[in-house]
């Protein structure tokens, strides 16, 4: 299963629902996207010492995912299809995306825009 940023910090901050359904997954990954995003949120949150400690201590458990060659192809293709069908999503949340098509993994979000990645399935807590 892919984190996104939103479910990534509820689980950083101690979301029940969240840890529960990453307890049963086999495989857990943090796309580079999202951890770059996830940094940029704590380099200026009152908690940044806790989120750098927390990162540091829990990174190693995750898997994290870079964008290859692989990755862009894949990334092009879903963000033509969806801006022809009129259903354009962030250019993040396509990477996201991208990987997770990729990696055969579903994404875990409250983003209902995820739905409409042909191929992409979406988890909600």
């Amino acid at each position: 299963m892919i984190l996104d940023t939103n479910a990534l910090s509820a689980f950083v901050d101690g979301d029940a629902a969240v840890g529960a359904i990453l307890q049963t997954q086999p495989r857990v990954a943090i796309p580079v996207i999202v951890l770059g995003e996830f940094r940029y949120g704590i380099a200026e949150s009152r908690h940044r010492k806790a989120y750098e400690s927390w990162l540091d201590a829990q990174l190693r458990h995750f898997d994290v995912l870079a964008i290859t060659e692989q990755t862009t192809i894949s990334y092009a293709a879903l963000r033509v299809g969806l801006k022809r069908s009129g259903h354009p999503i962030p250019g993040n949340d396509a990477w996201i995306a991208a990987l997770a098509l990729q990696h055969r993994l579903p994404i875990l979000s409250r983003d209902a825009h995820f739905d409409a990645v042909a191929g992409v399935q979406r988890s909600s807590w």
